[in-house]
């Protein structure tokens, strides 16, 4: 099952992207009057967890530096309720994937399929100790097929994630030191340059390098040591293993027909860049 939660991951993920790389999505949240992307990121994808502070969005999402989600938690909102978020996010997002595929995929019997399969899967894994999943299937499943598959794929994204976060944790690799290794494993050197960690202080970018090297992950010109790539996989390979129990809900044949049916739909969201 470890090789199919990657598999699955493969396919989801580009569905799943589309909320974050398409216009759609941004264009929806910004009509509700969030004044910026990450306004629109926090307050949709941290409303199914309630008003809850900062401290807790930034818990359950691990990774980002501190202060980052208090710089939009809970200002955003307000004067924009958390369910209107939520509802934006899904619009936007089905409607990216609808235009990426067009209409005859998206309105295709195959699709409903997919749709139904994934939503068999997402709705029926545990949900102990997944914080961010268990707030997804406390929402609504669509009713829309395109809407469905996009809901669906999001929260097995979800799910996926939460037990990321433990697979970090449990190996006592922080939200910074993750992007370090994940930076790496992409070939982006030096690790610092990585978008997701450049504008941090760069005080705050040395102590995380310093203490990779400390650990005997990192080596003196920043780059993976035998231990650093070993530790790296280690939390893949955990990653999916986690990942594997919504898969337990669907038969062999189910599986195999999830793929055949995913397959297209993300050749082609894939070849548009979920964009």
């Amino acid at each position: 099952m470890t090789h199919t939660a990657r598999r699955m991951f493969e396919l989801l993920e580009p569905i799943c992207l589309v909320t974050y790389f398409a216009d759609e999505c941004n264009q929806e949240l910004a009509a509700l009057g969030h004044r910026t992307y990450w306004d629109g990121y926090f307050a949709s994808r941290a409303a199914p967890l309630g008003r809850v502070p900062a401290q807790v969005v930034h818990a359950a999402f691990y990774s980002f530096a501190d202060g980052e989600a208090a710089r939009h938690i809970p200002s955003v909102w307000e004067t924009i309720p958390p369910e209107a978020s939520v509802a934006a996010r899904e619009r936007g997002s089905a409607a990216s994937v609808r235009r990426i595929l067009g209409d005859e995929v998206a309105d295709s019997p195959g699709l409903v399929r997919a749709a139904d399969l994934t939503t068999k899967a997402a709705t029926n894994a545990p949900t102990q100790g997944r914080v961010m999943y268990a707030a997804m299937r406390a929402l609504p499943v669509p009713s829309d097929p395109v809407a469905r598959l996009w809901h669906s794929a999001t929260m097995l994204r979800e799910h996926r994630g939460d037990g990321h976060v433990a697979a970090l944790v449990g190996a006592r690799i922080g939200g910074a030191e993750a992007h370090v290794l994940s930076a790496l494993e992409m070939g982006i050197h030096p690790p610092e340059s990585f978008g997701r960690l450049h504008h941090l202080p760069k005080e705050r970018l040395a102590a995380v390098m310093d203490g990779l090297r400390e650990r005997g992950l990192v080596d003196t010109d920043g780059r993976f040591t035998d231990a650093g790539r070993e530790t790296k996989q280690r939390i893949e390979t955990l990653t999916d293993e986690l990942a594997a129990p919504p898969y337990d809900a669907l038969s062999p044949t189910e599986l195999d027909e999830l793929v055949t049916e995913l397959e297209p739909i993300t050749t082609t969201l894939v070849a548009a860049g979920s964009q």
